[in-house]
């Protein structure tokens, strides 16, 4: 997409709607109007051209309040720019462009604080784009949103739920202290497991310790990553989360578990654990990570959910940076965040070749050797047969067969998510030969910005997340936490577009000569359709609701959590 096309976008800022209580304010006027209406001897003529007189400036006031819009009302607007690219727009009146323009580029500017956009608790993305004009087919596809199917959050929970809380809530002698490994969104998912676990144990949740990770250096706290203060309101209900134990149940000696069987349920929980924390009144838990069931009574999936997309927000220093660099994105109109994970640690730890040649595989396979407790890959598979089940990351070459099969526009602007791809720019060599605007964050950023997290790989991840939120549409090149997160977390607020590349099933098709490049095109979008609608879970082992809001988490009727 060129920098200078014309389009129509939604502006992010609401209408300031006077609430009933500053009506009632507004009509509530001084002693010597009221007297006006009391007094005996007013004419019943002045009387109707005062009441008149009030009507119209109450009128007047409402309407000059609507027109200043702000960021929850999704009013259709246009900014003109010179149109030298195939998108179009339907212009409206120039003030409302100026007014929009204005406020999005101070925001962009100013050196102060800049709120994330919130419903309730959630945070809110940037509204997508509204893309039109001289499209071809595959690109008109390519930009379409999904349909929601009237899905909204809904986090209701049961009466027998909520009676619980009351004392729950309330917990003082039984805690939980919880290590969360791993990098970031992998942690995301034990702390949200470990809120559920202390529901389910009727325990007070210590604030989650993160471990440093070896593999980064990172020893970031949670209070670096996330919003404490916001983490324990937003759980006030369900879970009390306190910052360290208390003094009464500190000692010497601590019993660490780390030996959890994958995939337990509440039951096994609470049979294996509940006895001895009650006669402790401490339990320590270590390696979470997919230990607790996928598949939980509907409460405790709609608590995961209310941690994942509500409790779990960045902390403000993290959030300032990433909606600056997503509003500098989407202020130059629609972009796509692609999730790429071409770092030198993925190819080790996946066993994959990188496609950059036998010089770099040859460097990656020496590591394997040297440090084998890194890979995780099927170490019974050969490279051709773990790349053709699907466990290898696209590269930069695949990436772009397969956005050029989807469809996507080569004046296309292009998000890089992720670390530092192994092999430098030459990783992105391919990829950017087709499409060439490729930006990163630390292009985006100004001078500074991303000085205070450049040894925290877990505030730079999150940075990434906040951009990738806010794109129109989102593409991962291989599974993972962080891009089964931002699925589901985009699905929850509002089924922006997701494409998770099937390449057990594409894979094939790449390898095929005798197929043309049209047919080709048309094997690869009818593998990608189920992206252009809400997809509910499955119950499977690894089909979390985190990934898969619907429907435990959204719901077609009923009250939602907004």
């Amino acid at each position: 997409m060129a920098r200078s096309s014309a389009r129509i976008i939604k502006n992010p800022f609401m209408s300031l709607i006077p609430s009933p209580r500053s009506l009632t304010q507004l009509f509530s006027v001084s002693p010597p109007l009221t007297s006006l209406f009391s007094s005996k001897k007013t004419s019943p003529s002045l009387s109707i051209f005062i009441l008149s007189f009030l009507f119209s400036f109450t009128f007047l006031g409402i309407s000059i309040f609507r027109f200043f819009p702000s960021s929850q009302d999704s009013i259709h607007c246009s900014i003109i720019s010179p149109t030298t690219s195939p998108i179009s727009s339907h212009p409206l009146p120039s003030s409302y462009s100026q007014i929009i323009l204005t406020s999005l580029l101070a925001g962009i500017n100013s050196d102060n604080k800049i709120q994330p956009r919130i419903g309730g608790t959630a945070m809110v993305p940037l509204p997508v784009h509204l893309v039109s004009g001289n499209l071809s087919e595959e690109e008109t596809e390519f930009w379409k949103q999904p349909d929601s199917n009237g899905y909204r959050p809904c986090l209701d929970s049961t009466i027998g739920y909520r009676k619980r809380s009351a004392k729950i809530s309330k917990e003082k002698n039984r805690f939980l202290v919880v290590v969360a490994a791993g990098g970031l969104n992998q942690q995301k998912n034990q702390i949200i497991d470990a809120v559920v676990i202390a529901r389910i144990l009727e325990a007070a949740l210590v604030l989650p310790v993160l471990q440093v990770n070896m593999i980064w250096e990172d020893e970031s706290e949670f209070p670096d990553i996330f919003d404490v203060e916001h983490f324990k309101k937003t759980l006030r209900a369900d879970v009390r989360v306190v910052s360290s134990l208390p003094s009464s149940h500190l000692v010497a000696k601590q019993t660490i578990v780390t030996q959890i069987p994958y995939g337990v349920s509440p039951f096994w929980i609470r049979a294996k654990f509940f006895k001895q924390l009650n006669q402790e009144g401490v339990l320590v838990l270590k390696g979470l990570d997919s230990k607790l069931s996928k598949n939980l009574p509907s409460d405790l999936q709609k608590l995961r959910c209310k941690v994942a997309f509500h409790a779990l927000r960045f902390s403000k220093p993290i959030l300032q940076v990433g909606n600056q660099l997503a509003r500098r994105m989407w202020i130059e109109g629609p972009y796509i965040s692609l999730h790429l994970r071409l770092e030198k640690d993925v190819w080790v730890r996946t066993g994959c070749r990188t496609g950059l040649g036998p010089k770099y595989d040859q460097i990656i396979t020496q590591i394997q050797k040297t440090q084998p407790q890194y890979l995780t890959g099927r170490v019974n598979m050969s490279y051709s047969q773990r790349r053709l089940s699907g466990l290898c990351p696209l590269n930069a070459f695949e990436i772009a067969r397969l956005l050029k099969a989807l469809g996507a526009p080569q004046s296309g602007r292009f998000y890089i998510a992720g670390g530092e791809p192994f092999g430098g720019s030459k990783a992105l060599e391919p990829l950017a030969a087709v499409f060439p605007n490729l930006v990163r964050k630390e292009m985006l950023a100004r001078d500074g910005e991303l000085s205070p997290f450049l040894n925290s790989s877990s505030a730079l991840s999150a940075i990434d997340y906040i951009v990738s939120f806010n794109s129109d549409i989102f593409i991962p090149s291989h599974g993972g936490n962080m891009g089964r997160a931002l699925q589901g977390h985009r699905a929850y607020m509002g089924h922006r577009k997701s494409i998770r590349p099937n390449k057990r099933t594409m894979l094939p098709f790449f390898e095929d000569s005798s197929i043309s490049d049209e047919e080709f095109s048309s094997i690869i979008r009818s593998l990608h359709n189920k992206s252009m609608k809400p997809e509910p879970r499955k119950k499977q082992r690894d089909n979390d609701v985190i990934a898969y809001p619907v429907p435990e988490c959204m719901c077609r009727h009923g009250s939602g959590i907004f």
